[in-house]
């Protein structure tokens, strides 16, 4: 098993393990879907009961992207919170259950959930 099979799969328990727990959680709440790349970093509400994705903000919104000087750093994930949380605020979501997928809690993706807890959202 080559280093990046076994790293993908790695990832893939800590993703499902995670997802397992949020599910355990959530009591109805929507959920706060976190997805980060090597250049951007994406946020989803999501309502797992209906299926239906409620609101979306990435760093490819030209919000975010006037913003910042580059779209890959904690700034920028700064950003997409802020817009994730004010978006939440308009669909009258103000409990969400945080996923943060496969990656720790650590960098951009705190970046990202301290700047929506700032802003209104509660988890």
């Amino acid at each position: 098993m080559s280093q990046a099979v076994k790293s993908k799969a790695l990832f893939q328990r800590r993703k499902t393990r995670t997802r397992y727990a949020i599910r355990q959680k959530a009591v109805g709440r929507v959920r706060l879907s976190v997805f980060r790349s090597g250049k951007h970093i994406y946020a989803q509400l999501i309502d797992d009961s209906k299926g239906v994705t409620l609101a979306s903000v990435s760093s490819l919104d030209k919000d975010v992207k006037g913003k910042t000087k580059s779209t890959s750093t904690v700034d920028a994930a700064k950003s997409v919170g802020e817009l994730i949380a004010k978006k939440a605020q308009k669909a009258n979501v103000k409990e969400v259950v945080f996923d943060r997928g496969g990656y720790l809690f650590h960098g951009r993706v705190k970046a990202l959930a301290e700047a929506a807890r700032e802003h209104g959202l509660s988890f």
